[in-house]
């Protein structure tokens, strides 16, 4: 199964749901995105559907591939191992939908580890995927276009921020030259490269790709006993990585500004906020929050402490080992650049790799991208 790389065009889907189980396949033509990260392993397969596209199945499984990569620079034996066997469920999957479209990708554990081309062999040979490494870059602008349909006609600046298991990316992009209705648009057709702005079009000012994501930093401090000195250890470090990030010196423009994350961080804090005790996609994917709003949630798990934490269910089993490193990098973007409006976004990695392969291939609607107004 050899995966086909996507490209740009002139239409993007307005939203997609990802449901909780598997869809029986109807006519048209499937594709699928598999994003295996530092933390876990996820997939989507969907078909398109208007300009929109509807899941058909779905996977996520806690692998912990880069389990031990900050100490030893490599990938481990036990690590690659559960990686190998998500992905066998995952091919399965594949074969029993006939899906003749994908592209499989992996990001920040396999950019670093040594021996990242062991475990792609491995894969190839145990599963018969062919995975390809992709480069900050591009992981950056996959989710920058995922998030277009979440960009309002009213912001002049925006910042994208994925914060994943290895790796957190920040993109500051100014659209103050484009027209407020095709500012979702403009992100769109940034899939194509940061370096080439059009005229009349969304400008990347910069962009930046920190080395540290929710299991890498937790992994720095985890000989730091004291939880609430080790959030603020985390904090610090995280922030001294900003250094070289041109807007880090400015602050948050005073009007205008929109900052949207996409992660589980950022998607576990505003289930925690609306005090959901099980997840709603529809209620979280397009929530706006301020930074006090913010502040308050990552409070509240201060003093939670690990125990209470590890039984809240607004955190959930999965998250609750990851939610304090997360919450440091968010509360230090929150803190650098104040807003009132920071959208939450239940999309990313695999989103874009769909939008994009459905873009290549013209089967989305061209009128789906409307934004917010």
């Amino acid at each position: 199964m050899t995966p086909r790389r996507p490209a740009g065009a002139d239409a993007f889907p307005k939203t997609a749901v990802e449901p909780s189980g598997t869809r029986n396949s109807e006519e048209g033509a499937l594709y699928a995105a598999l994003d295996l990260g530092t933390n876990s392993c996820r997939m989507l397969i969907a078909r398109p559907k208007g300009s929109q596209f509807q899941v058909i199945d779905s996977f996520s499984k806690p692998v912990q591939l880069g389990q031990g990569l900050e100490a030893s620079g490599r990938l481990s034996r036990s690590s690659m191992a559960r990686t190998v066997h998500a992905l066998q469920v995952c091919r399965r999957k594949l074969e029993q939908h006939r899906v003749p479209n994908m592209r499989l990708v992996a990001t920040e554990a396999c950019r670093r580890a040594r021996n990242s081309r062991d475990l792609l062999r491995t894969i190839r040979r145990e599963t018969g995927l062919q995975i390809e490494t992709i480069s900050a870059e591009e992981e950056a602008r996959l989710a920058v276009i995922s998030c277009a349909p979440l960009v309002s006609h009213k912001t002049e600046t925006l910042m994208v921020v994925d914060i994943g298991g290895g790796s957190t990316e920040l993109v500051w992009i100014d659209l103050e030259d484009v027209e407020p209705k095709e500012r979702p648009r403009a992100i769109m057709r940034l899939s194509d490269g940061f370096g080439n702005p059009q005229p009349g079009g969304a400008r990347v000012v910069d962009w930046i790709s920190v080395p540290l994501g929710v299991a890498t930093l937790r992994d720095q401090f985890a000989d730091v006993e004291d939880d609430g000195g080790r959030f603020a250890l985390m904090s610090w470090y995280f922030e001294e990585m900003l250094a070289g990030f041109t807007p880090y010196a400015d602050g948050a423009p005073d009007e205008g500004f929109q900052i949207i994350g996409t992660s589980g961080t950022v998607t576990t804090v505003a289930a925690s906020f609306l005090g959901l005790r099980r997840y709603d996609r529809t209620k979280v994917d397009g929530l706006e929050m301020t930074s006090t709003q913010i502040d308050r949630v990552i409070h509240s798990y201060l003093q939670l402490g690990p125990d209470g934490r590890r039984a809240d269910p607004r955190i959930g089993r999965e998250r609750h080992a990851l939610i304090m490193s997360g919450a440091a990098i968010l509360q230090t973007l929150m803190r650098i650049w104040p807003t009132s409006k920071l959208s939450v976004a239940d999309r990313g990695l695999r989103e874009g790799l769909l939008y994009a392969q459905m873009v290549r291939d013209g089967v989305l609607a061209a009128d789906g991208l409307n934004g917010v107004a």
